[in-house]
């Protein structure tokens, strides 16, 4: 798996089908959990703190990917995904998310890009998967340097 902390960039040209990255962690606690619910999903389940909203779930996952998972140049840009939340977060779950290469497809009509399909496990400290998301991602080609437009 590569070094979490580790933040070179990666482009499409340095990725390959069966990489993995980790990432750091974050620590939830009622108070995240009800401010997040009263904000952005205020739904009387999400308001007592007994579970975070997979929204909430799915905020810190993005917020892990971007900022120690898989660090892809440009940023990670979704050009779609599929989510689900197998069990609920609570509080003082402490979430880290490791991410699978599954796919890579260069771009046809755009050949400074192309499509990774990345799988993403968002685990709790014990292990257990609160989130499963596969996405595609736009991941850009390395730069060409020094070739002259003349």
């Amino acid at each position: 798996m590569t070094n979490k902390t580790h933040r070179e960039q990666f482009y499409l040209d340095d990725i390959q089908v069966g990489q993995k990255f980790g990432s750091d962690s974050h620590t939830l606690d009622e108070a995240q959990i009800k401010a997040f619910a009263a904000q952005f999903d205020p739904q009387p389940f999400h308001l007592d703190a007994e579970a975070a909203s997979g929204w909430h779930t799915a905020s810190i996952t993005m917020r892990l990917l971007v900022t120690s998972g898989a660090p892809m140049a440009g940023g990670v840009i979704g050009a779609g995904c599929e989510i689900s939340w197998p069990i609920p977060t609570r509080p003082g779950d402490t979430l880290s998310v490791e991410s699978e290469i599954q796919k890579i497809a260069a771009s046809r009509s755009r050949p400074e890009r192309g499509i990774v399909t990345i799988l993403s496990k968002t685990h709790n400290q014990r292990g257990e998967v609160v989130q499963l998301m596969t996405a595609k991602l736009v991941v850009f080609r390395r730069p060409v340097v020094g070739i002259s437009s003349k």
